[in-house]
């Protein structure tokens, strides 16, 4: 219990801990290492003799620096943020699938490949053939809701009329 009431050990351990904050980022172990200092401090003037003395400040210390001003300074020091969709099934709208079994009409499930694998497949009233393409409309569960992508206006022309 001698090693705690060491001013030394304590400045030793709170450099260490404040050094480690370059390699371990995220503003926890600055505050510990801080902490450290401010008991090595207390030891060296006399405030404090015992380690019982020593382990309640480092407690204590630690515990106020990280409540308090982790909240206040991380507002300077950002990290890394990004904003996803939350619904993994938005991302999957419009996008063009290839036709592996044919799909339709109604309720005649074929298959269609993607993002590396089969998914089972529905469309609305029509036929896609095998080999051709899709757009995703929306997915019900496992299912894809697919309508027949039209590649150029001269076939969009064909099929209005």
């Amino acid at each position: 219990m001698d090693l705690f009431v060491n001013s030394l050990f304590w400045v030793i351990a709170g450099s260490a801990l404040v050094v480690a904050e370059l390699i371990i980022p995220g503003g926890i172990v600055v505050f510990l290492g801080i902490a450290c200092l401010m008991v090595a401090g207390a030891l060296w003037l006399g405030f404090i003799s015992t380690w019982v003395g020593s382990l309640t400040l480092f407690f204590i210390a630690s515990l106020t620096l990280i409540l308090l001003l982790r909240s206040l300074l991380s507002g300077f020091f950002e990290g890394d943020s990004s904003v996803a969709n939350t619904d993994e099934s938005l991302d999957e709208v419009n996008q063009i699938v290839r036709v592996i079994e044919t799909i339709g009409p109604g309720h005649q499930a074929g298959v269609v490949a993607f993002r590396g694998t089969h998914w089972r497949a529905l469309t609305h009233d029509v036929v896609i053939e095998a080999g051709s393409q899709a757009k995703i409309v929306s997915r019900e569960n496992t299912t894809m809701i697919v309508q027949p992508e039209i590649e150029s206006s001269d076939e969009l022309m064909r099929t209005t009329r």
